[in-house]
């Protein structure tokens, strides 16, 4: 039987309580997910799973917008500042964090 090594690690708490939940339905105690994710880094001489930056909608992308669709989402912006129609972020994600502790 291969000798065993105690690993210390420190992550964001609401991270491992997700992961734990998750491991739990599975089954598979972290200890084991641990393993089996540093196998897989062996085996595959890399993270087994793409690590990349989401991509932004092109909707929302102006590196890829003309510069008139550009012009007419700026110009919508405005107007909904103008009317009204838009609240301060800093609200915003108060508001979220407070519906999703």
């Amino acid at each position: 039987m291969e000798k065993s090594t105690t690993l210390n690690l420190r992550v964001n708490p609401t991270v491992k309580q997700q992961a734990e939940a998750v491991l739990k339905q599975l089954g598979v105690p972290m200890a084991t997910a641990v393993d089996m994710f540093l196998r897989q880094v062996a085996l595959t001489g890399g993270i087994p799973f793409s690590v990349s930056l989401p991509a932004a909608p092109d909707a929302v992308n102006a590196d890829r917008m003309t510069p008139q669709q550009l012009h007419d989402a700026l110009d919508a912006g405005y107007a909904d500042w103008q009317s009204g129609k838009v609240r301060p972020a800093a609200e915003v994600f108060a508001e979220f964090l407070e519906a999703h502790p």
